[in-house]
């Protein structure tokens, strides 16, 4: 990712004409003629159209086949339109070097530009030895150089071939160098965005270096500097990586939005898009969502792939790699990881070490352990040469040595001293025996230390295992009991109705109304029976484990049996709708419990209603199945139903504990459970979703 900006330090003094071709018929001399062209040509860089500026570099190379100085511009021009269309980087670097070899010692600026564009090109293709002698030859002359834009150019030129081969301390000095010759020379047009540039080049090291705050600080400086649309998007990209990592989505969310509405049409920000859905797929893997992970994963090759850009598709097969890792697609990880491993090593050392690493594990998943300790040995070899730690303590080295100067003199003196101090030491023999016996009494100190701690840890270790296993326990005993009495309540409820009912005032039952009554009190109490031997039963089987057992059920299967524990029910219309064969995943026992607990809260609001009616219908769709449980017993405020998703809400034995029955069951089974109250109609909705496997 560290090239995808580079580009945008270009310093082309721009004049704004009017984009229309100029009529050559209207200059005298082929020296005007030849001015025109070139004011027309930065026309056309400013407003991006490169495949536009190809074509009429072409022209511009005609009319100055004797004039060295403009044949270089023209050169470089079509080179320019190269390199952004399309990435196609080898005919690009054809024209860079042409132009290089016309202007080199001559003209000073078009000398510049043109090693600037060829070390970001020789990197792109790799012609690693042609950009080290580049580099050489920049180290050389860069003294010499006395307009400040230019200087500043050739000192960031610099940084970026240390920053492509992860030499930090290198790049942070020759970037805050470049910094600050940009600094003292404000006035010119394009100097602002290359500022801006600078410090957001700074920012994404930070990034590189696990330094996500400082990140977001020296992003925060490149604001007010940028005003092109490829630096805004670099700019977007910062924010998103460190914000990703800092845990903060909804800022990370923002800039990502943003940068799609102005990268999503616009050709040269593809790998922009890129590098941001990789960001995005990082972060919900690590919060092991896979199934976004994925999906910003896609993206980010569809972009990549569109991007021509090598070290993108890289970083995007990286990506994909890993979710298919954590998906338990090893074969297809493989795969992608192998089509990244080719380039990743060129680009990015990390990279190389993460692919490495995760075709290990893939093949450690398939028992194929030569290949697995292979790709293990290649991840920890590199690993180690990375030298993270090294790497955080030389940019703030760097840092430090530009933003304060008499602070590090002052440092670099107590060095010295100290350098001296140890020499004194080293020749006192008897002040050596006295380090060494400190050095030995403090090895076997923290040795102990060490070995108590690590007790110590074991035996914390074991009690929050017994602590967490004991409160499962409570709460499982509180969860059954909390099922055996809200369940068993209304059935036992009405049986003890009628019995005060016949007790109390039996004038008020004819003949036929008492046999209608003791019929259905007999079936619900046979009804209770039976309910009562399956919760046991269910509660024999949960002694040790209160865990669902997942099957497949028809869905008639659990509402036949949920129908018949209600035959009880008077003057409220209870009907069951359903696909014929329609299947569930599911635990049985669970989903019975749910359903008859939300049909007793509905009943319960529907007593004394005329043409009352609970209706408990399912259906399927896309990859889940529904089961909705509606009643129009008048509505309720939504807050009456918040024990379905607030932990905290105190419950007691005769109000609150279906709804925690249910939000608990709910959870143990993975099925999500939503609420609908509709006051004005007078109706309530509970919907169950259940995922298909």
């Amino acid at each position: 990712m560290s090239k995808i900006w580079i580009f945008l330090m270009l310093n082309l003094t721009l004049f704004l004409f009017s984009q229309k071709q100029p009529d050559l018929l209207q200059y005298k001399t082929t020296e005007d003629k030849i001015k025109a062209w070139d004011s027309y040509c930065n026309l056309l860089t400013e407003t991006e159209n490169y495949p536009l500026l190809i074509q009429e570099a072409d022209i511009g190379i005609g009319l100055a086949k004797k004039n060295a100085k403009y044949l270089s511009k023209f050169y470089f021009y079509k080179g320019y339109g190269y390199e952004y269309t399309n990435n196609q980087y080898e005919k690009a670097t054809v024209y860079f070097e042409k132009s290089l070899e016309l202007a080199k010692g001559k003209y000073l600026e078009q000398e510049v530009l043109a090693l600037m564009r060829l070390n970001y090109m020789y990197y792109s293709i790799k012609e690693y030895k042609k950009g080290e002698e580049l580099i050489d030859y920049v180290k050389k002359i860069v003294d010499t150089i006395k307009p400040k834009n230019l200087k500043a150019t050739l000192l960031g030129s610099i940084g970026e071939y240390y920053l492509d081969r992860s030499e930090f301390e290198n790049f942070i000095n020759y970037k805050l160098k470049a910094i600050d010759y940009l600094l003292l020379d404000k006035e010119k047009k394009e100097t602002s965005n290359n500022i801006g540039i600078s410090y957001l080049q700074i920012a994404d090291a930070y990034n590189d270096m696990k330094q996500y705050e400082k990140a977001v600080e020296y992003t925060n400086y490149a604001v007010p500097y940028l005003k092109r649309s490829d630096g805004i998007a670099f700019l977007y990209n910062t924010y998103i990586e460190a914000y990703t990592h800092l845990g903060n989505i909804d800022l990370a969310k923002k800039y990502y939005q943003e940068l799609y509405q102005i990268g999503y049409n616009n050709q040269m920000l593809f790998l922009n898009v890129s590098y941001a859905n990789r960001n995005m797929s990082e972060f919900y893997l690590e919060k092991n969502r896979l199934e976004l992970a994925d999906d910003y994963a896609d993206k980010a090759l569809f972009f990549a792939t569109k991007s021509n850009d090598e070290e993108i598709l890289m970083e995007a097969n990286t990506v994909k790699g890993k979710v298919l890792v954590g998906q338990g697609k090893y074969s297809e990880a493989i795969k992608t990881l192998t089509k990244a491993l080719n380039f990743a090593y060129i680009y990015d050392k990390r990279f190389f070490a993460e692919i490495n690493k995760k075709l290990s594990e893939s093949y450690a998943a398939q028992k194929h352990w030569e290949k697995a300790y292979k790709y293990y040995k290649a991840y920890s070899q590199t690993n180690d040469s990375l030298s993270v730690e090294s790497g955080k303590q030389s940019l703030a080295n760097a840092e430090a040595k530009f933003q304060n100067k008499s602070k590090q003199q002052e440092i670099k003196s107590l060095v010295s001293e100290n350098t001296i101090h140890e020499l004194t030491i080293k020749n006192s023999k008897k002040q050596r025996i006295y380090l060494i016996s400190g050095l030995v009494a403090i090895a076997i100190i923290g040795s102990l230390v060490y070995y108590q701690s690590r007790n110590r840890k074991k035996i914390n270790q074991k009690l929050m295992v017994l602590n967490s296993e004991l409160d499962k326990a409570n709460k499982t005993k509180m969860q059954f009991f909390g099922i055996l009495n809200h369940d068993l309540r209304s059935p036992v409820i009405s049986l003890i109705n009628f019995l005060h009912l016949q007790k109390e005032a039996p004038e008020m039952m004819d003949k036929e109304t008492k046999e209608r009554l003791e019929l259905q009190t007999t079936t619900a109490t046979e009804q209770l029976l039976e309910q009562m031997e399956d919760l046991l039963l269910w509660s024999k089987g949960q002694m040790e484990n209160f865990v669902p057992s997942f099957r497949h059920y028809k869905i008639e299967e659990i509402f036949s049996d949920t129908k018949k524990e209600f035959v009880w029910v008077e003057n409220i219309d209870v009907s069951f709708h359903f696909p014929e064969n329609m299947i569930v995943f599911t635990d049985k026992e669970y989903m019975k419990t749910i359903i008859r607990n939300l049909i007793n809260n509905s009943i319960k609001v529907l007593q004394d209603r005329s043409k009352a009616h609970i209706i408990c219908k399912a259906w399927e769709e896309n990859n889940e199945s529904f089961i909705e449980i509606s009643d129009n017993g008048g509505g309720a405020n939504i807050e009456k139903f918040k024990a379905l998703y607030d932990d905290h809400i105190s419950i007691g034995i005769k109000k609150g504990l279906g709804l925690h029955v249910i939000r608990d069951l709910c959870k143990s089974i993975k099925c999500n459970i939503e609420v609908k109250s509709d006051l004005i109609l007078g109706e309530t909705y509970v919907l169950l979703r259940i995922k298909k496997t």
